[in-house]
């Protein structure tokens, strides 16, 4: 089971590291030809990186709070 967790955890990972890998050429000139332009080149990299960072800090957040190691705000 922990190994299909690691899996689950490895792609969005490696979809934020081509996200900032796109960025950071991007930035640095580097142009590929999938893009038809450099900004559209950074928006899809920021959104990659934003969509992988996402998913990896919600499952982090869903495990700890079915393990009870989230504050809660709200409760009496």
């Amino acid at each position: 089971m922990r190994l299909f967790a690691l899996i689950i955890l490895l792609i969005p990972g490696i979809i934020a590291t081509l996200g900032v890998k796109l960025m950071r050429d991007a930035i640095f000139g580097d142009f590929y030809s999938m893009f038809f332009h450099i900004g559209v080149q950074f928006v899809f990299g920021l959104i990659f990186f934003l969509g992988g960072l996402t998913f990896i800090g919600g499952f982090i957040f869903y495990r700890d709070k079915k393990r009870n190691l989230t504050k809660s705000k709200g409760k009496k």
